[in-house]
């Protein structure tokens, strides 16, 4: 994606490079999308139907692929991608065909060769996330003589083909692309401290940590809404965020609790503020829970507002194992601006992932680490009826968040780390 604010992944990319010199910064992207200009102005647009060899291309577009969206946006593919949800067996075949596309042959066009080296850059930097973004961030590096800084934001080369896909190829194709990226690395990123020591273990290279950071317009709302201060109840909650990866299935186990406690106790809302595509597509899960609203799709600009006008905000993350595994070190993008915010933060995911440690470690909420709906419901009410407790942890988020991730800091700190590597690549003689 290119630089914009439209996702968790974008935005943080834009806060991470906020104030970086626009002459100094250029950027390849492959997604379809409109780049904005508020962080960089130097952009090439490399398309899929550039990336794939002529008869991997003319494949594809038979299948009803238009060229430039993305290959899950094939009518066929969507259908097995939804299928995937409710049938195991689809699921899996899914997941192959995913990684026939992500292991296919790069096509790296010479205009594209000529466009990275005329920018002479010091460091090639990307989050990756597949094979395909590996290979091509090594032969951009490798075109251009200079090093790779990864930054990996969650746990998908340990599993991003977990299952044999591809009779195993697909796993050792993982292995092979991430041994590359590292061998051109005098460093690299990560997006919690305890991917940090692993990474460090695994691979053998130090990394620094970098998890979004956040604009002064989260930390403008006042520290005291209305319900703390009137020794009634909070009722209001608010999730900002996608419903994918299994969200979606512990947001409605919170839903129960919140349809329980209207029953029998106080009225308590759960607004879920999602992308349109999750609306529709998980919007019947939620049916028989009218304490459930769905919110408008926010934009970037919106967020603040909202997270303000909130009494508690809801993180979740999903039970199931293999999505487990993936989340395990990753700390959300919205969890910063949850902290900034100043509200109470009720977090509910397998208690051993780094974005429930997060809450916990800065005193910002509540944590339910296991999917008790007795527990959940009791956690829940005790939050809403324990004013106390409901400011402090909110002192706490925001403190937290001044300290860790204002963005002119933490973009200054990233500036440091990636002029480190680009010294060390020059002293070490890349070529």
């Amino acid at each position: 994606m290119p630089f914009d604010r439209t996702t968790g992944t974008t935005i943080t990319l834009s806060n991470l490079f906020h104030g970086w010199p626009k002459d100094r910064l250029a950027q390849v992207y492959t997604a379809s999308a409109e780049p904005s200009d508020e962080v960089c102005e130097r952009y090439l647009h490399f398309p899929p139907r550039e990336h794939y060899l002529p008869p991997q291309y003319y494949a594809l577009r038979m299948l009803g692929w238009n060229g430039s969206s993305p290959l899950q946006g094939i009518r066929a593919v969507t259908a097995v991608r939804n299928a995937a949800d409710r049938r195991p067996l689809v699921a899996a075949a899914y997941a192959h065909l995913v990684a026939l596309a992500d292991l296919s042959p790069l096509h790296l066009p010479p205009k594209v060769v000529r466009w990275m080296q005329e920018f002479r850059p010091d460091v090639v930097y990307s989050m990756l996330g597949s094979v395909r973004l590996a290979r091509l961030t090594v032969r951009a590096a490798r075109a251009c003589a200079v090093p790779v800084v990864p930054h990996f934001t969650d746990d998908w080369p340990a599993t991003l083909y977990p299952h044999g896909e591809l009779g195993g190829i697909a796993d050792r194709a993982v292995r092979s692309a991430v041994r590359q990226v590292i061998g051109r690395a005098p460093a690299g990123m990560t997006i919690s401290d305890s991917m940090a020591d692993e990474y460090q273990r695994r691979y053998g290279i130090p990394f620094d940590v970098f998890t979004n950071s956040v604009d002064p317009e989260f930390f403008a709302a006042p520290m005291s809404p209305r319900p703390a201060d009137s020794g009634q109840p909070v009722t209001n909650l608010v999730y900002v965020g996608a419903l994918h990866l299994g969200r979606w299935r512990s947001l409605r186990n919170l839903a129960d609790s919140v349809q329980a406690i209207s029953a029998s106790a106080s009225p308590v809302r759960l607004t879920l503020h999602c992308p349109a595509a999750d609306v529709e597509r998980y919007r019947s899960a939620f049916v028989a829970h009218p304490a459930v609203h769905f919110g408008r799709s926010l934009d970037s600009h919106e967020v603040p507002g909202v997270l303000a006008g909130a009494d508690i905000l809801v993180h979740v993350e999903s039970f199931a194992e293999d999505t487990r595994r993936y989340t395990r070190y990753s700390v959300s993008t919205k969890i910063p601006q949850y902290l900034a915010a100043g509200r109470p933060i009720l977090g509910h995911g397998p208690a051993e992932l780094a974005s429930m440690a997060y809450i916990r470690a800065a005193g910002a909420g509540v944590v339910v680490g296991q999917q008790d709906p007795d527990v959940l419901t009791e956690q829940l009410w005790k939050l809403c009826l324990d004013t106390s407790s409901w400011h402090q942890y909110g002192a706490n988020g925001r403190a937290h968040a001044e300290r860790h991730h204002r963005r002119e800091r933490v973009a200054a700190r990233f500036a440091e780390a990636l002029g480190a590597a680009a010294r060390a690549g020059r002293q070490q003689g890349r070529s």
